[in-house]
């Protein structure tokens, strides 16, 4: 089997810039463990495989380690190689995702490539002395949506400060988790944790 990878940086216009992600546009699917050992092989924090259906595309995305239900700088970085290698007519692109629902990319006139994904519901939640330990300092806001845990923070510093403890982040249930606090240039700063889906630290998080 030979089979054509793309390595795409998502959120750049510079090289080695960004967030990375591998894109495999498929024929037919093939067998799961094949998608994770080939995610494995990448090493990055996600790997996108998409096939043709239709109009449209099923989309799937592994990290080194497991399959996720959603990712956006690999749906982004997907879009980006079917309108630019395989002929994507048109300015939207339509992604059909086994766990996520349809998702879609518009393409603007001047190349800009704008995500629509689905809406996150996020409930109060109270995260426990290990966590808070594990993170090194108490967030004052504290939620949690369909895979992930947001945490709020007062300043910028805070989150840039944070230097987790991965190993102990690694036993909370849930996708990872999403620090964030309001910018000193800029509307907020966050980070994003997932040492249980195989990534320390994602460099850039859309989904």
């Amino acid at each position: 089997m030979k089979q054509k990878i793309y390595q795409v940086d998502a959120f750049t216009d510079t090289l080695f810039k960004g967030n990375p992600a591998a894109v495999c546009i498929l024929d037919n699917w093939i067998p799961d463990e094949l998608m994770q050992q080939i995610a494995a092989e990448n090493n990055l924090a996600e790997t996108a495989f998409a096939v043709p259906k239709g109009n449209a595309y099923e989309l799937r995305w592994f990290t080194p380690v497991v399959e996720v239900d959603l990712c956006g700088h690999a749906t982004l970085a997907t879009a980006f190689v079917l309108f630019n290698h395989y002929g994507a007519g048109g300015n939207t692109i339509k992604f059909e995702s086994l766990r996520s629902g349809d998702l879609s990319v518009e393409r603007s006139e001047d190349g800009w490539l704008t995500l629509d994904f689905p809406k996150d519901n996020f409930q109060p939640d109270y995260p426990s002395d290990e966590i808070i330990q594990a993170l090194g300092k108490k967030p004052f806001g504290c939620y949690k949506g369909k895979t992930d845990y947001l945490y709020i923070y007062e300043e910028q510093e805070d989150i840039e400060a944070l230097d987790p403890d991965f190993f102990r982040l690694s036993k909370l249930d849930g996708r990872g988790i999403i620090v964030s606090a309001p910018g000193v240039d800029c509307d907020f700063v966050s980070r994003f944790f997932a040492p249980q889906s195989g990534i320390n630290e994602d460099p850039v998080t859309g989904s």
